[in-house]
């Protein structure tokens, strides 16, 4: 029996929803860094505006993860749009490090509520889990692609308020618009709900939540290094605001074709070979993209870093949702994706302390060899975290 018209419609609502969103993202990716640096902040900075609002991110994803399962995904969603539009406004007139701090607690609190809203509407959609979710992955990264190279012209041709605005557009009002017109699976409704965080209790209790964790860290490591010090690299290589934006939108493409293609291959979360895989290629991008000042060798390092990050992202999805059930979908993902906002804290201030002391391509290659060993330390955690064969 196949669905209602009106469901495929909706499901399209949320995807482009979902697409207008990070294109909104994507451009922050370029505009942020490159405007800290034009106002002359250094290297330390720059890692703390990006960095110490996460600290915010990390309390609200909890909330967000808690409210996704109690409120429904769809209204922390749409929340997520009305702070990405009011983040865009507040950057079009900043210009001190305080309103400049104000804007991104605005864009941390949007990224928040929008990742674990998205994921559990994602795992609730119909057909396959692991095709629907890469499907997910891929449109969200093909805005950030859209995103970054939108920002990179409107840069070059337009200056940074033009690119700001821009970013409360499409982040912020139009996908407000569509998530509005998809109709989202109502949320479980109990007698007598639990204490608001007693989900985290129980699942902070499993090992292999804690393995999904290191997975997001890893997954996540790319996108802290695109809105931080990965504009700043490329432009230190030669490349002008909007190349940097079309370079850096390579990562982005090769992490929609992990998404189009993974979910065939991602099936068992107990296969060892595809996280560590995965992480070992994240790593080597990052230690060896700075070694290069030619495009082509960049932008292949880009695109693997994109890719593996992808798969590892998928990964992570599939391996929280086997782990929890569909009441608790929405504070499980956002406790494994825990991972995701230590890279966003610790990545940019660890690269601005390395910048300012070594110098940007030392930066990249240190925290290349950090992954490396992060890589290295996967298969144990992972054989702790499965001992018997299924995640425990």
């Amino acid at each position: 029996m196949t669905a209602p018209a009106s469901v495929h419609a909706g499901i399209r609502a949320f995807f482009a929803g979902a697409f207008s969103w990070n294109m909104g993202l994507g451009m922050t990716h370029i505009l942020i860094p490159l405007y800290a640096d034009h106002l002359g902040y250094s290297g330390v900075a720059i890692g703390s505006l990006v960095a110490l609002p996460v600290l915010v991110q990390i309390t609200f994803n909890l909330l967000g993860g808690a409210w996704t399962d109690r409120l429904g995904g769809k209204q922390l969603a749409l929340a997520s749009c009305l702070a990405f539009a009011a983040a865009g406004v507040v950057f079009v007139f900043a210009s001190s490090f305080g309103t400049l701090l104000l804007a991104q607690l605005c864009a941390i609190l949007s990224r928040a509520m929008f990742w674990p809203a998205a994921w559990s509407l994602g795992s609730q959609l119909p057909g396959d889990r692991g095709e629907q979710m890469g499907r997910l992955n891929s449109i969200t990264n093909a805005g950030q692609i859209v995103g970054t190279v939108v920002a990179g012209l409107a840069l070059a041709h337009f200056g940074f308020a033009t690119g700001f605005w821009l970013v409360a557009v499409f982040g912020g009002v139009l996908s407000f618009a569509l998530l509005s017109a998809f109709a989202a699976p109502a949320p479980r409704r109990v007698a007598a709900p639990a204490p608001i965080f007693a989900a985290y209790a129980t699942l902070a209790r499993r090992p292999a939540i804690w393995f999904a964790l290191m997975c997001a860290y890893v997954s996540a490591l790319p996108f802290s290094l695109s809105f931080s010090f990965y504009p700043l690299l490329l432009v230190s290589q030669g490349f002008a605001s909007d190349g940097a934006g079309w370079m850096l939108a390579v990562r982005a493409v090769g992490a929609v074709f992990a998404g189009a293609t993974a979910a065939r291959y991602v099936r068992k979360v107990a296969a060892r070979a595809i996280p560590f895989t995965a992480a070992l290629a994240v790593a080597l991008s990052v230690l060896l993209v700075a070694a290069f000042d030619h495009a082509v060798p960049i932008a292949a390092l880009l695109f693997l870093v994109g890719f593996a990050s992808g798969v590892m992202t998928l990964y992570f999805q599939l391996l929280i949702s086997e782990l929890s059930s569909s009441d608790t979908r929405g504070s499980a993902l956002a406790l494994g994706g825990l991972g995701w906002g230590l890279s966003h804290l610790t990545t940019p201030l660890i690269m601005g302390v390395l910048k300012d002391g070594f110098g940007i391509a030392t930066a990249f290659y240190t925290m290349g060899a950090i992954a490396l060993a992060w890589a290295a330390a996967l298969p144990s955690v992972q054989a702790w975290a499965f001992r018997g064969g299924r995640p425990r």
